[in-house]
């Protein structure tokens, strides 16, 4: 920053163009020592060299007054600066003192000048001439040096200044209901250009007036008489007795900032003599500002408070988020219902992708629609039930459950939902599958479009929340849970479903009158739908995903907002369901296989469509093909009406393989899956993350290869599944519903109730009969199941023979106690029959595993 040049002035009266006008500033009497008026031009005086600035003489920062001279200060010059924000000072801050005068001078002064209002501040007949104008922009004000003839007193001129300023108000155009006010200045002002600005609280220190001096300190009485005719007090404060800070101090409070300015501007550097109280050497008052804000006070403030701030933070930001991120997410996912932000769900850009591809895509597209056409004849029943659910007013769930492979997205948003626009898919599987909460959150927001979504946030907030709770020791509010985070992006989510649903109502319409709510009861086809994919994917119906996707789609079909359809490859959904809505009764659609017709024309349409998956596109020959189809019967008959093991074989039959080989092919590498998931654990962490033991899967496996159905009560009587050592395969239950899940098995329901298993797919019961003609595997096997049992029998008869010992020990046996014993003897040689039996049998498979490879 550049200091300021010091500019030489003059004292105004030695120069003919800086003399005072006559018309402002010539008395109404004669002042001794002052030219008569009309002096010619060529009067001059003798000039007095010196110089001034904002600083005062010299830079010194001060301003003295001498004989027959006197300081005025006028408030309301500038704007009070009561902070350094109001940035930096005017650039005329240190304007000279020729500039200055001649300006108060000129007759051309605009109104918005600073220096009209000074003159318009003195009477036309005050007996004084202006010497010097010193600017204090950041008081507001301005000192204003004159002097006066030996005949008047500075008491007498302040009076007639003041008296005028009661009876014309001089107003500032910056503040036009504050007019103007002047006092004569009774002390040295102190012109500094410190960061030190105005307050309405001031400090008084008492200072001898000599070095080595001793200073009074003024009694509150003393103060309120000097200090009252600048304005109205508050309050005044003495230093406390006790204290032993140096130089003695009071602080004066006042009503107003204009006031503690004028006091201090007027009276820094006032004495007080010995006559008034001031002390035996007199006393010098020194004044200046004092912040009642000290500095640092909120920062002080929030680091001893951090149980009120935190929380008060947390609140803040949190309505900060609702208030500008809700609505920009609630458009995001507007545009995620309705495609209109997705340039490749658009009409044009599908057909023009669609024909570039391959020249003679027309009629590949008219084959492959021809071959799920005869899948969709087959389920037409059940399309057309959908599609007149969708119709009506319903407040229940629509479920479609079906094994997986069986068509069920296929059936819904391809078939029954194709031409209905406002469809939202949630898929369940990556959400669930999600790593850590940040990734589940990001997976929930990608699904509806919720976006932007700040999921580092929860882990930057958990730490800050910890550090919170180990300081002050409870939490501070700002981390939230998965579930505080998920049930946010839903409630977006059904926020903007609502508005998706009322956009195309009028208010011309004859149901303008109705309430929004009834509007979307009364008509259920303006209503969005959400197909809510792989429910339950893995078996987990306690799962926090589960519970709050369950919930929200109960409060939307209950308020009329969506339809809501769950598709999901779990038969117990009705467990997780049934929590959400419980008085509802819900509209289900079983998918199974599809008729041996229907998978027949499946086939044969892929073998006209399909390319060749080797790339040499063959052409199978007409007797080939003859063959095939002659074929084709019994292996669909193996492999039943499962879509993907159908598709599997057209693939394969495509490739030149036989119909037979194709299927053979198909359950050797079934056999091998089943083999390698639910018979042999390689590792053990493998049999630790399992809810059943091989030796229940193999159990199953053996008792399905002979018979199409098992009664599913039989089963779980078993000493396989009632009494198995695995702990994990403990509860028969869960073990048969974890293998129905896994897709070994398949469990069908009657009357709301399980009733049979069957094999999880159709082509598993010829993998299933592959598996028990293995002899080695089937020893294997049934070894480590006989063992099992014989595991079991065995504690069974500890038991037994434990209790018959205690019986024994007693002094007496009771007669009454003999049907119990005889009981247990019985027990006893029952459970040894079965184990003297399995051990025979245990003894044959160890002959065949080691004679068999």
């Amino acid at each position: 920053m550049s200091v300021p040049a010091r500019r030489a002035v003059f004292n105004p009266t030695s120069i003919p163009e800086l003399r005072p006008r006559r018309s402002y500033f010539q008395p109404a009497r004669t002042i001794p020592g002052r030219p008569p008026a009309g002096r010619p031009k060529n009067w001059s005086w003798r000039a007095v060299r010196k110089e001034s600035t904002e600083l005062g003489k010299d830079h010194s920062g001060h301003i003295e007054a001498h004989t027959n001279e006197g300081i005025l200060f006028f408030d309301s010059r500038f704007t009070t600066r009561p902070c350094s924000c109001g940035g930096r000072l005017t650039a005329s801050r240190h304007r000279n003192l020729p500039e200055l005068l001649e300006r108060f001078n000129t007759a051309k002064l605009t109104a918005l000048d600073p220096m009209v209002m000074v003159k318009r501040a003195m009477p036309p007949n005050v007996p004084i001439t202006v010497t010097e104008i010193l600017p204090r922009v950041k008081d507001g004000g301005a000192f204003v040096k004159f002097s006066h003839a030996e005949g008047v007193t500075s008491q007498e001129v302040e009076s007639l200044i003041i008296g005028y300023l009661k009876e014309k108000y001089v107003r500032p155009w910056f503040n036009p209901m504050r007019p103007m006010k002047a006092n004569l200045v009774r002390g040295v002002p102190w012109l500094e250009d410190l960061h030190r600005f105005p307050s309405s609280r001031i400090k008084v220190e008492f200072a001898p007036m000599k070095p080595g001096g001793q200073a009074a300190e003024l009694s509150q009485e003393t103060l309120y008489s000097l200090f009252r005719r600048y304005g109205m007090l508050a309050e005044i404060s003495s230093q406390p007795a006790d204290s032993k800070v140096l130089p003695r101090f009071a602080t004066l409070d006042f009503a107003r900032l204009r006031n503690a300015v004028m006091a201090r501007n007027c009276m820094h550097g006032f004495k007080v003599l010995e006559e008034a109280g001031g002390g035996v050497g007199g006393t010098q008052l020194r004044l200046s500002y004092e912040q009642k804000i000290k500095a640092h006070m909120i920062r002080d403030w929030i680091m001893s408070h951090p149980r009120i701030f935190i929380p008060l933070l947390a609140a803040l930001l949190g309505t900060l988020a609702v208030a500008v991120f809700d609505p920009i997410r609630t458009f995001f996912i507007k545009a995620r219902v309705t495609h209109s932000l997705k340039f490749r769900d658009s009409k044009i850009y599908k057909w023009f992708s669609s024909q570039a591809k391959d020249i003679f895509t027309f009629k590949k597209r008219n084959v492959e629609e021809a071959g799920l056409g005869a899948i969709w004849d087959d389920r037409r029943k059940l399309i057309d039930q959908l599609q007149t659910w969708m119709m009506e007013t319903t407040d229940t769930f629509i479920i479609v459950q079906g094994p997986r492979g069986s068509g069920k997205r296929e059936l819904v948003v391809d078939q029954a939902l194709k031409d209905r626009k406002n469809v939202l898919i949630i898929d369940c599987k990556p959400i669930q599958e999600a790593r850590g909460d940040s990734a589940t959150i990001n997976s929930m927001a990608q699904q509806v479009g919720y976006r932007p979504v700040f999921s580092w946030m929860n882990s930057f907030s958990s730490l800050i929340d910890l550090a919170a709770q180990g300081t002050i020791g409870v939490k501070s509010g700002f981390s939230e849970t998965v579930d505080t985070q998920l049930g946010k992006i839903l409630s977006n989510t059904a926020t903007a479903l609502k508005q998706i649903g009322l956009e195309d109502r009028d208010k011309h319409d004859k149901d303008a009158a109705m309430t929004d709510d009834d509007y979307l009861e009364a008509h259920p086809e303006r209503r969005p739908t959400i197909i809510i994919d792989n429910f339950l994917h893995k078996n987990e119906d306690s799962s926090i995903v589960y519970e709050k996707i369950s919930e929200w789609a109960a409060g939307l079909t209950t308020a009329n907002i969506a339809h809501v359809i769950f598709l999901t490859n779990n038969i117990s959904y009705s467990k997780s369901l049934g929590r959400a809505l419980p008085d509802r009764v819900f509209r289900q659609i079983a998918l199974g296989d599809i008729t041996p017709a229907a998978a027949k024309r499946f086939v044969i349409t892929h073998l006209d469509s399909e390319e060749d998956p080797t790339g040499k596109n063959s052409k199978i020959s007409e007797n080939q093909r003859r063959q095939d189809l002659s074929e084709l019967d019994a292996c669909i008959d193996i492999l039943g009406g499962r879509l993907t093991d159908l598709e599997f074989l057209a693939r394969r039959l495509k490739t030149g393989q036989s119909p037979q080989q194709a299927v053979q092919e198909i359950i050797e590498q079934s056999a091998s899956e089943i083999m390698k998931i639910f018979l042999l654990a390689t590792r053990a962490n493998e049999r630790e993350d399992r809810t059943w033991s091989p030796e229940q899967a193999w159990y199953l496996i053996e008792q399905l290869a002979d018979a199409e159905a098992l009664r599913y009560n039989e089963v779980l009587l078993s000493n396989t599944f009632s009494s198995s050592l695995t702990p994990s395969a403990s509860n028969g239950e869960s073990v048969l519903s974890a293998l129905a899940q896994a897709e070994l098995i398949s469990i069908k329901t009657a009357k709301g109730r399980p009733e049979s298993i069957r094999t999880g797919k159709p082509v598993y019961h010829a993998a299933f009969k592959m598996l028990t003609e293995d002899k080695v595997l089937k020893a294997r096997m049934n070894l480590a199941m006989l063992t099992e049992l014989s595991k079991i029998e065995g504690k069974s008869i500890d038991k037994c023979e434990a209790e018959l010992a205690l019986i024994a020990g007693m002094p007496k046996v009771p007669s009454q106690v003999a049907p119990r014993v005889q009981y247990l003897l019985e027990k006893v040689a029952a459970s040894q029959r079965k184990v003297e039996m399995w051990d025979k049998e245990m003894g044959g498979w160890k002959k065949v595993l080691m004679a068999e490879y």
